[in-house]
């Protein structure tokens, strides 16, 4: 298969780091943006000019759209665009400044929507391109103590989906990877957390419980998923990565379609004719 040219955000950690690193390992060229590109070095040492190392911060539009164009100008195409910067903001809500509140939606959801609107001219002119972004199992349901970052994600969801059918007809697919818990630094050095107020410290303990070992996934067992994905021809508009997602969706979905059915007579009458 011919190696394709992959733009990469959040990529100094984490999933981003190991996506890079296995598209590398197999041939690919990518564009690998952090804020800090000295985390990368030793891809670069590895893999020379085939890593094309873009120091961004995703809230800066300009910069955005600047790390798209050299990266463009650099392969001359890009053809797999992957939103993977973002972050956990841990909190109640009543716990979240304002600040925190702005910041998660500055990163998950408008960083997200920079790099999209910047890639997606450079795809349209190619007739090709894939852009994935990164969501979560949280993108469909609710959950305590990540709830403004859960609320980024379902933005996220809805922006994806619209975007899906707008581009298709450039060429362009759009996919969503909505990951359970993994053993990365999403909970840890890289989140985020709110000014504790008491009374929710049982609820965040009842939280923070529920991610057993059992639960949480393996970050490098995510590879030949994402590699599948990039490589299909018709990749679908949604991903779940782990075991525990699928099992959890369908749950929710269920429980929500009871509530719709047995509420249908008085959604119906709401309609007034």
């Amino acid at each position: 298969m011919k190696s394709k040219v992959i733009l990469i955000t959040g990529a100094s950690r984490g999933l981003g780091k190991i996506w890079a690193e296995a598209f590398l390992k197999r041939g690919d060229k990518v564009i690998a943006t952090a804020r800090n590109i000295d985390s990368l070095s030793d891809l670069v040492s590895t893999y020379g000019e085939s890593i094309l190392p873009v120091k961004l911060n995703v809230n800066n539009r300009e910069q955005c759209f600047a790390a798209v164009k050299q990266a463009n100008e650099h392969f001359g195409g890009i053809d797999v665009l992957i939103n993977n910067a973002g972050y956990g903001l841990f909190g109640a809500i009543e716990e979240a400044t304002e600040q925190e509140a702005r910041d998660q939606f500055e990163t998950n959801v408008f960083g997200l929507l920079w790099m999209t609107q910047a890639v997606i001219p450079v795809m349209r002119e190619q007739g090709h391109g894939h852009i994935i972004q990164v969501s979560s199992l949280a993108g469909h349901t609710g959950a305590p103590i990540i709830s403004i970052y859960v609320a980024s994600k379902w933005a996220v969801e809805g922006l994806s989906e619209s975007l899906a059918a707008e581009v298709k007809g450039f060429g362009i697919n759009v996919s969503l990877v909505e990951p359970n818990a993994f053993g990365t630094d999403w909970s840890g050095d890289s989140a985020i957390k709110t000014q504790s107020i008491a009374v929710y410290d049982g609820i965040k303990e009842t939280f923070n419980s529920y991610f057993t070992p059992e639960m949480v996934g393996n970050p490098e067992a995510t590879v030949p998923a994402i590699i599948k994905l990039v490589d299909s021809d018709q990749p679908p508009l949604r991903l779940l990565l782990g075991k525990v997602a699928l099992p959890r969706v369908q749950q929710v979905y269920a429980d929500r379609l009871a509530v719709w059915e047995s509420w249908k007579e008085v959604a119906a009458a709401a309609h007034g004719h």
